[in-house]
């Protein structure tokens, strides 16, 4: 949640080269922003560190090891051998999931085989060796149990079948789902067993196999304030595949783009309440997309804020995107900002190529000094889009912290109340925080400094409905008057800098992989469009996607 706090700082302030957004935390070039705000956010950008980490207190987790996590599993791969990995590699490693499709369909492989592939990955790579990643929390016990039966049930995948039938599915370990622990990283909820969240029945529905849990940043970055993205006390210290201990994997969603990015997986499920997607997504040079507020259900995950709160996908490419959101979305009448759309989107649909012509794209003057960007807006002209430099809105977002305060110590009892597991007696912030202290060192070895703010935070209701008026009125007009008075289709940024007013706008948001710095960092460039334009953004980063070419995978993980 670092990034928060990035965010609010450098956007506000309009004036630096690197931005960074709301619950995330990642690397930034120039960190002074050379004009002040005028908008009054700064005690609560104060609270949170900027610190950028590169040494960390703890790599391993002390709470979890990889033994813990293969018991169950081992004796069920005993069969599949490193010649069965070598075999399988060239119709697996690095394929969409269409093209895991084409094969299974040739018979390259099956359903169990698939799945088995991805376990011995992820036990070869992600644990206790010099290239693990600590991307994986857990495995769903029943996953290759429920591939066999796909196979059974596989004859032709037509029409009557969704495309995401049989994929392996990571989901981040803050969404419940039957047979793990929904931990979200923390050690009080290492017991918390319960069914099914909403978007994981969707998934269910659609056939997709639960493959297991990846790592986040404890509490969705919303804990310490004083630690590095990707860490926490069940999962440990998630590492970026393009540079360990170098380049930050973002977050919060940490584990889910790390596994994506080095092939755990066909595909993950993230969530973000202003960056926990898009960021990761970037620095781990996949495609994320933070869906429209409310397209997609919440009921199930542990919560920051019922205000901003999403979950949403990430893939290796656009079209898995589509996939993976056709199979999420949907209706949730226990979710109260769902949307009903009352008709399928096809969001998987191949987009066409064409679909860029003519569109016009805002693109702020001072992202300008970035190469990548620079090379990113030139592929884009070649497409036919129209490329529109502006000046961004001189606007704030006060008290976006004390948003996510008010919201999360009145959401996360409504979590524990509704949807943990009923043996455990925890239900507030306060509650969390004393457990921590009986053994902080394998706890909370950062501290718990947003939770304490969080716990001394006095708000009312009647605040609190003030402070979201705000920001939403904020958010809307720093896109919507550039788009109106410049004629704009959709804005353009890099990795998460814009996450925070894509938010509160409850915006959707897009971003592709589009290079890597001269030390190898990976960026991405990100497309933000209005409420429920999820369909525009996947053609335009489709096309965006298609002529870039843009992503290598991670070398040492091949």
């Amino acid at each position: 949640m670092r990034h928060i706090l990035s965010l609010l700082v450098f956007v506000f302030a309009l004036s630096c080269k690197n931005s960074n957004s709301s619950d995330v935390r990642t690397p930034i070039e120039n960190s002074e922003p050379t004009e002040q705000s005028s908008a009054d956010e700064s005690s609560d950008l104060s609270a949170i560190s900027t610190k950028d980490f590169r040494e960390f207190k703890i790599l391993d987790s002390k709470n979890l090891t990889k033994s813990e996590i293969w018991e169950t599993i081992n004796p069920q791969i005993e069969d599949f051998k490193e010649a069965d990995y070598e075999r399988l590699k060239p119709f697996i490693l690095e394929k969409d999931i269409t093209e895991l499709q084409v094969n299974r369909t040739r018979n390259k492989f099956t359903y169990e085989e698939l799945t088995k592939f991805y376990l011995y990955r992820i036990r070869k790579f992600d644990r206790e060796n010099p290239l693990s990643l600590n991307s994986v929390i857990a495995i769903n016990p029943n996953v290759i149990e429920e591939a066999k039966e796909k196979d059974r049930y596989f004859v032709d995948r037509g029409l009557s079948k969704h495309p995401i039938y049989g994929m392996p599915i990571l989901l981040k370990d803050n969404v419940n789902a039957l047979g793990m622990a929904t931990t979200a990283g923390a050690v009080a909820l290492k017991d918390n067993i319960t069914d099914d969240a909403f978007i994981v029945k969707q998934l269910k529905a659609n056939d997709a196999l639960i493959l297991g849990k990846a790592n986040l940043s404890e509490w969705a970055y919303f804990f310490c304030g004083d630690c590095p993205s990707g860490y926490s006390a069940v999962g440990g210290q998630t590492l970026n595949p393009y540079g360990r201990r170098i380049f930050d994997t973002g977050g919060s969603s940490s584990g889910s783009g790390v596994a994506v990015a080095a092939n755990f997986c066909a595909a993950a499920i993230g969530s973000e309440t202003a960056g926990s997607i898009l960021s990761p997504a970037s620095q781990n040079s996949v495609v994320g997309l933070k869906p429209t507020i409310g397209l997609v259900s919440r009921s199930g995950i542990v919560p920051i804020s019922s205000t901003l709160d999403t979950a949403g996908p990430i893939a290796r490419s656009v079209r898995d995107i589509g996939i993976v959101l056709s199979a999420i979305y949907g209706y949730d009448i226990s979710d109260s900002k769902s949307v009903d759309l009352n008709q399928s989107q096809g969001y998987f649909e191949k987009p066409s190529l064409g679909a860029i012509q003519g569109k016009r794209f805002g693109a702020p003057k001072r992202l300008m000094e970035d190469s990548l960007y620079q090379k990113a807006l030139e592929v884009l002209k070649q497409q036919g889009a129209e490329i529109v430099e502006i000046e961004e809105e001189k606007l704030g977002l006060p008290n976006f912290i004390r948003l996510l305060n008010l919201d999360m110590k009145k959401d996360l009892p409504t979590y524990m109340q509704n949807y943990a597991n009923t043996s455990i007696k925890f239900r507030t912030v306060e509650d969390v925080m004393d457990f921590n202290l009986k053994d902080s060192l394998k706890t909370m070895p950062y501290g718990q400094k947003l939770f304490k703010g969080i716990a001394d935070d006095k708000g009312d209701a009647k605040y609190l409905v003030a402070i979201k008026d705000t920001l939403k009125t904020n958010g809307l007009q720093y896109f919507n008057h550039p788009m109106k008075d410049r004629s704009l289709d959709g804005f353009l940024s890099i990795n998460n800098y814009h996450a925070a007013f894509a938010a509160v706008a409850e915006y959707p948001a897009l971003t592709v992989p589009m290079g890597y710095t001269e030390k190898g960092e990976p960026k991405g460039l990100t497309f933000i469009a209005k409420r429920l334009q999820e369909k525009q953004l996947l053609q335009w980063a489709y096309v965006y996607e298609q002529a870039s070419k843009a992503r290598v995978a991670p070398k040492d993980y091949n």
